[in-house]
């Protein structure tokens, strides 16, 4: 059964059927490099992230452009506010989204291209416009013909005369019609300029997608992905003059992410509610995060909190402590084939479900929300396999678990968590928590220390004492054969 997904053009769902057999030809709207990235531009990057993980999980050859917008208004006003060149603010701000991603686990696009490495592409898709008639020079402005082109409003949804209605010229434009759009801008005093045939200046927003996707993938995209707020008029305006220009379909299927919102109003920067990636990460681990955003519906809005983050760093927690358990089962040298208890069989056959039903849920639109819920219905089926182990331990648990871990390490992958050593990833966790309490390790071995030495010596109060400082510490002691060992609580 192919993939099913929902096209914002057709506003359902479709079957999934790329343009070349076994290939798939995807452009990602990417950021406009004048700040730091804020958890919408994560949850973009980490669905887009997820679906490019699947459709290589399910053996597509997966060309994918994500693209980086290193000039337009908000770079130069802001380089000008930091006394800075233009350039020098968008390799700050790219360096800073490669930091960002990279702790998100966000893999790297086949091509990631900036629009000032590509004015000679924009240039001759402006030119060829201007040919057939779609485009104008006016006053070294270069404006797209809105009413050229028939289809326009058709991804969108919008009526052409009712978005003339609301349309208005600003100073400064020469337009033929307010609703036409600029492909080049004339240069003004101290702004970053190209040569072009109409003068010197630099492109307009859309254009620069348009000539940079069709570039990498040809002129016609499998899929095309961005924000909710890119159809209008972003994506619209790709669409418009892709089409004029080449006379073919543009994008096969639209996809767009919901907003991230705060009390349920949408987050951005220009409403000045927004949170950077950076804070963020310097209270939370970046694979919570990650697992946040994809725990809804790509489609669907998803309201941040920092409780609803915590729960989520917890689950993760919880699910590295049970993939570090089942490692030490593996390792273990149990040799008795003792039968499985009926608690421990139920457990196992569920988690050898657990991969046909993930595929399922993701050939379903990418249905992260659901994915999310499997993987966590995986972890508690874990964690019911090692209790029971742990009262009867038995070579036939290992053999178990060996035979359900790929199929559960296969959803760890598409959805980019679970990734890490879990050995490692305790050891990191408990110095997260050591660094958020105040204290360090040489406290806690030294703590370990004072109260083994009570015990000896049987001052029961004081070595409790010692274990009910430390517990409220978030420090959970645990006597073993091997010593006594510690762990972080789990909220």
């Amino acid at each position: 059964m192919p993939i099913q997904v929902y096209s914002s053009k057709e506003r359902k769902k479709v079957p999934f059927v790329p343009l070349e057999e076994g290939k798939v030809r995807m452009y990602v709207c990417g950021i406009t490099a004048y700040d730091r990235c804020h958890i919408g531009h994560a949850r973009s990057a980490v669905v887009f992230d997820a679906i490019y993980r699947y459709l290589r999980k399910r053996g597509f050859d997966v060309l994918f452009v994500r693209n980086f917008t290193d000039i337009d208004d908000k770079i130069i006003n802001r380089a000008r506010e930091e006394g800075i060149s233009t350039q020098e603010l968008a390799q700050r701000e790219i360096d800073n989204f490669y930091k960002d991603m990279d702790a998100l686990g966000v893999l790297r696009a086949t091509y990631e291209p900036r629009a000032t490495e590509h004015i000679g592409e924009i240039i001759e898709l402006i030119e060829t416009l201007i040919e057939k008639g779609h485009a104008y020079e006016s006053g070294g402005d270069v404006y797209f013909r809105v009413r050229s082109f028939p289809k326009y409003g058709e991804l969108s949804h919008r009526n052409i005369d009712e978005l003339r209605a609301g349309a208005r010229i600003e100073v400064g434009e020469k337009k033929e019609d307010p609703l036409d759009f600029a492909l080049w801008k004339a240069s003004k005093p101290g702004e970053p300029k190209w040569p072009s045939p109409w003068g010197e200046g630099r492109p307009g927003w859309h254009i620069e997608c348009s000539a940079m996707s069709m570039k990498y993938l040809g002129k016609t995209l499998d899929i095309h992905g961005g924000g909710l707020d890119l159809i209008f008029p972003h994506h619209e305006n790709e669409k418009a003059q892709s089409e004029a220009a080449t006379g073919k379909t543009f994008v096969r299927y639209w996809l767009h992410n919901g907003f991230v919102t705060i009390s349920g109003e949408k987050m951005s920067k220009s409403l000045g509610n927004f949170i950077t990636i950076e804070a963020i990460l310097g209270e939370f681990h970046p694979e919570a995060l990650r697992l946040f955003l994809l725990s809804k519906h790509y489609r669907s809005p998803l309201d941040y909190s920092p409780e609803a983050l915590k729960e989520t760093e917890t689950a993760l927690w919880r699910g590295y402590r049970a993939l570090y358990e089942t490692q030490e089962i593996l390792s273990s040298p149990v040799k008795k084939r003792r039968p499985l208890t009926g608690v421990a069989e139920e457990a196992l056959e569920r988690l050898g479900e657990l991969e046909d039903e993930f595929f399922q849920a993701m050939d379903d639109d990418f249905n992260t929300a659901r994915a999310t819920g499997l993987l966590f219905e995986g972890i508690r089926l874990l964690n019911t396999v090692i209790e029971e182990f742990k009262k009867r331990p038995s070579l036939l648990y290992k053999e178990g678990l060996k035979g359900v871990l790929e199929g559960f390490s296969t959803i760890s992958d598409v959805l980019g968590v679970l990734l890490k050593d879990p050995a490692a990833f305790i050891e990191e966790k408990k110095e997260m928590h050591l660094r958020s309490m105040g204290i360090t390790r040489d406290f806690v071995d030294s703590a370990i220390e004072e109260r083994d030495a009570a015990r000896k010596a049987k001052e029961w109060e004081k070595a409790d004492g010692i274990r009910a400082m430390l517990r409220e510490k978030g420090i959970i002691l645990m006597d073993t054969p091997q010593g006594t060992k510690w762990e972080v609580e789990i909220a």
